[in-house]
C-alpha cells in the first residue's frame, strides 16, 4: 500500500458556488475531503454533497474501457470509427448533419476543444449543452440589458447588503455555501433577506419576508416594482429603452402574483428603501418560456435606479453547475462564439477563423438543446456525441428524446459511469476521467477561475475529455490544430484569444494569463476575469459603462405573459427542482450512502386539500401523467406548496427508480429569445397508484426487483430498496431470493391476518438481506436496518425495530454526521437543547453545511408544542414519521 500523500489544492465538482477544497489521497484509491479555508468562495465551508466527495472517487459503476456495439475495444479502434463515421456522415449530407451535446460539468479546456473543434472545423455551430436548461435565458437577458454575458457583481455582494431578494432560488438546498455566507451576514450586521418564491423553502427560513406569489408571476412583480420606482423618484439613470419599460410596467396589474397588497408593499418598500440591494436568481426564473423578459424585467429595476456594480448592489444569476460559466466563455452554446464573441458578426467569426488557422467557420447559430434533439428524431442530425451529461433523463419530454437517440444512426457517448439512461443507447462508449482524475479550470458564479487538479490516477483506460477530442480531431484530419500536450497548453490558447476577443471589445478578456506556462498553470491560484494589461477583476457596470454600442444599457420593456394554464384532464400544474442531498442524475452523488439516508427515493410534495380531494395519504405512492409521459411518486403531504402545484425533484433515472424520471413529463415549450425550457410548469393529471402490497429490502448484494414500482439507494454494506406492487407473488420467498440476489431457506414470519411477510437471509449469524412486506406503506426502522445489514443478528431483525434496550435514531436529519430525527428529539427533551445552537453544540447537528437547521427548528417548535406553519420540512417529517 502507498503512504499517503499531501493535500491537493482543488475545486469542487457541483454547484456553481466553486468551492475550494483540500483532497487528501490516502494512498488506496481513496480520499479525505475538507473545505480550503484560503479559497475565496467558501473560505473552508463545504455543503454536505462537497464533504461527501470522497466516498464517490471508487470503481463502482465505472466505464474502463472503450466499448463499440456494447463489446471492448481499443482506443484506436474506437476513435477510428468516431472520426470515420462523423467525416463520412458530413461528406454524405454536410456538416449540420452532425452534433455535439456537452455539458457545464466539462472543464473550461473540454469545453474549448470541443467548440474548437464543432464551429472551427467540421464548420458546424450544432454544439450545445445541458447549460442551456438551466441558465440560457440568464445570458439572453443579460446580452439585451448590458451588450454582454456579464455577470457584474461578486460574493461578497451578498455580505455588504443591506438587502437581499432572492428570487427562484432555493439557496440553502441548491447553492449552501452561499446560503451559509448570507446568514452569516444576516447574524452579523442584519442583512434583510427576502425569498420570492410559489413553494415555502428551507431558505424561507432566514427570510423576513417570504413572497408565495402566484408560479409564473416574477415579471409582474417586478414591472409593479419598477412602477413604485419611478413614483417614487428612484429612477437615476436614462438607459435606452427607459420610456417603454416605464410604461409597460405601468400598465402591469398586480393581481397576476396572488399576493396581498400587504406583501406587496412590505416588498417594494424594503427594495426602494435600501441602496445596497442584491437579487439573486436562479432556475425558477430562467426555466420558464419566458424566462428572458423575467430576467430582463429584474435587471429593469436595478438599470434605472442605477444600483449595479458597486459593493453590495446588483443582480446576481446563480449557476447550476461548476463549469456554466466556463462554457459561456469559450461558446459551448450553439448561439455562441468563443470568449463572448457573436457568431452572427461576420468580423468576429472571421477573427477566431484566423486565430484558429480554421478550415471553415460556423457562419449561423445552431441548433439549440430541444432542437438538436428534434433533429436527431426526424433525422436531420444522423451523428451525436453526448459528452458528460445524461438527456434521456434532464432533457424536457425526455421518452421522445430516448426514442430519438435509438433511432439515430450513430451515437457516441462520453462518460465516466458505464451505465445510465443515455450510455444503454450509445453506438460507442468512451471513458472519460472524472473528478479527482481530471486537469483543468472551471469558472463560478462570480466569474472566479479556479483550477480542479488531479488528485487520483485515471481509472482503467480512461481519459480526459479534451483529448479524446483532440484525438478525434487527429482522425479527421487536424492534428496540428489540436496537438496540444496538456491542459495548460489548452488554457493558454484560450487567454491568448480572448486577447484577441477584448481587442474586439468583448469582456471576457484573460490574456495576462496567455503565456502561461505548465509550472505556472500548476500553482495557478483563483483570479477574477478580466484578466488583462487594461483590467484585473472586479465588478462590471458600476461606472456606467456597457458593452452595447452606445455605451449605454438598455431596458427591455415586459408584458408579463401567464403560464400556459392547466385543464380539467390535466388540473395540476408540476413545479420541479432539486433536494439538498443529491446532484442531477444521481451518477456521483448516488454513490455516497450518508446522501441517500435524507430523501431516499423520488417524491411528490402535495398540498393537504390536494391529497385529502385525491384520496391520497402520507407515504402513499401517487401516479402522475400526461400525455408525454408517466411516474410513479412517494406522497409527502405538507403545505409549504400551494394548492394545484405540487414539486417533485429531478435526480432519480431509470437506473435508481421504476418510473421516477420527472422531465418525461415536461413538454418542450421554450422560452423564444433564450431556448431554454420551462421545467417548471408542467400541466399534469395526479390518481392513487392502487398498489396491492408495499414492500422495503436490503440485501448486501444488487437489488434487483421485478415490480411496479420500485426505488434503490445505496447503503455502506450494500443496497435498500423501497417497493410496491400489483398482483401478490405466488411465493414470496422465492420472489425475495431472485429480487434481492440470495440462495438458501431465508427466516420467515407471517401474518395472514394483517397481510404481512417479513423474512430474512442470514449466514453465520450476519444479515445478508431481508424484505418486508405489508398492505400499505411499511412502518419500521430504516436506519436500524440499514445499520443491521452484514452485522450479527438474529430472529429479532424481523422486529425491523431495535430492541427495548436501544433507541432507534430514526429517519436521517442531519447528513453531515448521520444524526436522526429521535436523536435530537431525545437531546431536546433530556438535555434541554432550546436553540439551533444548542443542538449543534450537544449533538453536532447543523455545524457542517447548515442546511438542516430549518428542519432543527420544526423539531424544536413540534416538541415544545409550538406550531411553526413557515417550517420547510413538516411534510418531510410526516412521511418520515408514517413510514417508521
Amino acid at each position: 500500500m502507498q503512504s499517503p500523500r499531501p493535500a491537493v489544492r482543488t475545486t469542487c465538482p457541483y454547484c456553481g458556488v466553486g468551492c475550494g477544497i483540500l483532497a487528501t489521497p490516502d494512498g488506496a484509491g481513496g480520499l479525505t475531503v475538507t473545505g480550503d479555508p484560503e479559497h475565496p468562495a467558501n473560505f473552508g465551508r463545504l455543503c454536505v454533497k462537497g464533504s461527501a466527495l470522497g466516498e464517490t472517487v471508487g470503481l463502482k459503476g465505472r466505464l474502463l474501457a472503450p466499448r463499440i456495439g456494447g463489446h471492448e475495444a481499443t482506443w484506436d479502434h474506437a476513435l477510428d470509427l468516431v472520426a470515420r463515421r462523423f467525416c463520412d456522415t458530413i461528406a454524405a449530407h454536410g456538416p449540420d448533419s452532425v452534433a455535439m451535446y456537452v455539458s457545464g460539468q466539462l472543464l473550461t479546456e473540454d469545453y474549448y476543444a470541443a467548440n474548437k473543434l464543432m464551429k472551427g472545423f467540421i464548420g458546424s455551430a450544432n454544439i450545445d449543452t445541458n447549460s442551456r436548461l438551466c441558465m440560457a435565458s440568464s445570458v439572453a437577458g443579460h446580452k439585451r440589458a448590458f451588450g454582454s454575458d456579464t455577470v457584474p457583481g461578486l460574493y461578497e455582494d451578498l455580505e455588504q447588503a443591506d438587502c437581499v431578494v432572492l428570487v427562484g432560488s432555493n439557496l440553502a438546498w441548491c447553492h449552501p455555501v452561499l446560503y451559509q455566507r448570507l446568514a452569516a451576514a444576516r447574524d452579523a450586521r442584519g442583512t434583510r433577506v427576502v425569498v420570492v418564491d410559489p413553494r415555502r423553502t428551507a431558505t424561507c427560513d432566514i427570510a423576513d419576508l417570504h413572497l408565495p406569489l402566484a408560479p409564473g408571476s416574477d415579471a409582474v412583480l417586478f414591472n409593479l416594482l419598477l412602477a413604485e420606482i419611478e413614483r417614487r423618484g428612484l429612477v437615476s439613470e436614462k438607459p435606452e429603452g427607459l420610456d417603454e419599460a416605464l410604461a409597460a410596467a405601468r400598465a402591469t396589474l398586480p393581481g397576476a402574483t396572488g399576493l396581498p397588497h400587504s406583501a406587496l408593499r412590505q416588498f417594494v418598500d424594503l427594495w426602494c428603501d435600501s441602496d445596497r440591494i442584491v437579487t439573486v436568481y436562479s432556475q425558477g426564473v430562467n426555466q420558464s418560456d419566458s424566462g428572458t423578459d423575467k430576467v430582463n424585467a429584474i435587471l429593469n429595476c436595478h438599470l434605472a435606479t442605477g444600483r449595479i456594480g458597486r459593493p453590495g448592489m446588483g443582480p446576481f444569476s446563480v449557476t447550476g453547475q461548476p463549469n456554466a460559466m466556463g462554457g459561456r466563455e469559450v461558446g459551448g452554446m450553439a448561439t455562441m462564439l468563443a470568449c463572448h464573441l457573436d457568431i452572427e458578426n461576420p468580423v468576429h467569426r472571421g477573427a477566431v477563423q484566423d486565430f484558429w488557422q480554421a478550415p471553415r467557420m460556423a457562419a449561423k447559430p445552431g441548433l439549440k438543446a430541444v432542437d438538436m434533439f428534434r433533429a436527431v428524431e426526424d433525422g436531420r442530425i444522423k451523428a451525436l456525441w453526448i459528452i458528460c451529461t445524461n438527456p434521456a433523463v434532464s432533457m424536457p419530454e425526455a421518452d421522445r428524446v430516448a426514442r430519438a437517440l435509438a433511432g439515430c444512426d450513430f451515437v457516441v457517448v462520453s462518460d465516466m459511469i458505464a451505465r445510465t439512461d443515455t450510455t444503454r443507447l450509445a453506438h460507442v462508449l468512451l471513458p472519460a476521467t472524472g473528478w479527482g482524475e481530471k486537469d483543468g479550470t472551471v469558472t463560478n458564479s462570480e466569474r472566479r477561475i479556479s483550477r480542479q487538479r488531479r488528485v487520483l490516477a485515471p481509472a482503467g483506460q480512461a481519459r480526459d475529455d479534451w483529448r479524446i477530442i483532440a484525438g478525434v480531431a487527429a482522425r479527421m484530419g487536424w492534428g496540428d490544430a489540436f496537438a496540444w500536450d496538456g491542459p495548460a497548453q489548452v488554457f493558454a490558447e484560450h487567454a491568448a484569444l480572448s486577447g484577441v476577443a477584448g481587442a474586439l471589445g468583448s469582456d471576457f478578456d484573460i490574456s495576462g494569463r496567455a503565456g502561461i506556462t505548465a509550472t505556472d498553470y500548476d500553482l495557478l491560484e483563483p483570479f477574477l476575469w478580466p484578466q488583462s494589461a487594461a483590467r484585473q477583476g472586479g465588478r462590471f457596470f458600476g461606472d456606467g459603462r456597457f458593452h452595447t454600442p452606445s455605451g449605454r444599457a438598455r431596458m427591455v420593456a415586459v408584458a408579463p405573459r401567464p403560464p400556459q394554464p392547466t385543464s380539467d384532464g390535466h388540473p395540476f400544474r408540476l413545479n420541479t427542482g432539486r433536494v439538498r442531498d443529491q446532484w442531477h442524475t444521481m451518477t456521483r452523488t448516488g454513490l455516497a450512502p450518508r446522501l441517500s439516508r435524507h430523501l431516499a427515493e423520488p417524491f411528490l410534495e402535495l398540498h393537504p386539500a390536494d391529497a385529502a380531494r385525491l384520496g391520497l395519504a402520507p407515504a402513499a405512492l401517487a401516479e402522475v401523467s400526461n400525455p408525454h409521459g408517466r411516474a410513479i411518486l412517494r406522497v409527502l403531504v405538507t403545505d409549504r406548496v400551494a394548492p394545484g402545484h405540487p414539486f417533485a425533484p429531478i435526480h432519480w433515472t431509470d437506473e435508481t427508480a421504476s418510473c421516477g424520471r420527472v422531465d418525461v413529463l415536461v413538454p418542450g415549450a421554450v422560452d423564444p429569445h433564450s431556448g431554454q425550457p420551462a421545467l417548471k410548469s408542467a400541466t399534469v393529471a395526479i390518481r392513487p397508484f392502487p398498489a396491492d402490497w408495499y414492500g422495503f429490502a436490503i440485501s448486501t448484494r444488487q437489488i434487483s426487483p421485478d415490480c411496479a414500482y420500485w426505488a434503490r439507494a445505496v447503503l455502506p454494506s450494500g443496497q435498500q430498496a423501497e417497493l410496491a406492487g400489483q398482483g401478490e407473488p405466488q411465493d414470496w420467498s422465492e420472489t425475495a431470493r431472485t429480487w434481492l440476489g440470495m440462495a438458501g431457506e431465508p427466516l420467515v414470519f407471517r401474518d395472514p391476518r394483517q397481510g404481512l411477510v417479513r423474512m430474512a437471509f442470514v449466514q453465520e449469524g450476519r444479515l445478508q438481506a431481508a424484505l418486508f412486506v405489508a398492505p400499505g406503506p411499511v412502518a419500521l426502522s430504516r436506519g436500524h436496518l440499514a445499520a443491521s445489514l452484514g452485522a450479527d443478528c438474529g430472529g429479532e431483525i424481523l422486529a425491523g425495530r431495535p430492541g427495548a434496550d436501544r433507541m432507534d435514531a430514526g429517519a436521517v436529519v442531519c447528513a453531515c454526521f448521520g444524526i436522526g430525527v429521535n436523536t435530537i428529539r431525545h437531546g431536546i427533551a433530556t438535555q434541554n437543547l432550546m436553540t439551533v445552537e444548542a443542538i449543534g453544540r450537544a449533538l453536532g447537528a447543523g455545524t457542517n453545511c447548515g442546511s438542516c437547521k430549518p428542519e432543527l427548528k420544526g423539531l424544536l417548535c413540534a416538541v415544545a408544542g409550538q406550531p411553526q406553519p413557515d417550517d420547510p420540512s413538516s411534510g418531510k417529517r410526516a412521511l418520515m414519521e408514517s413510514r417508521g
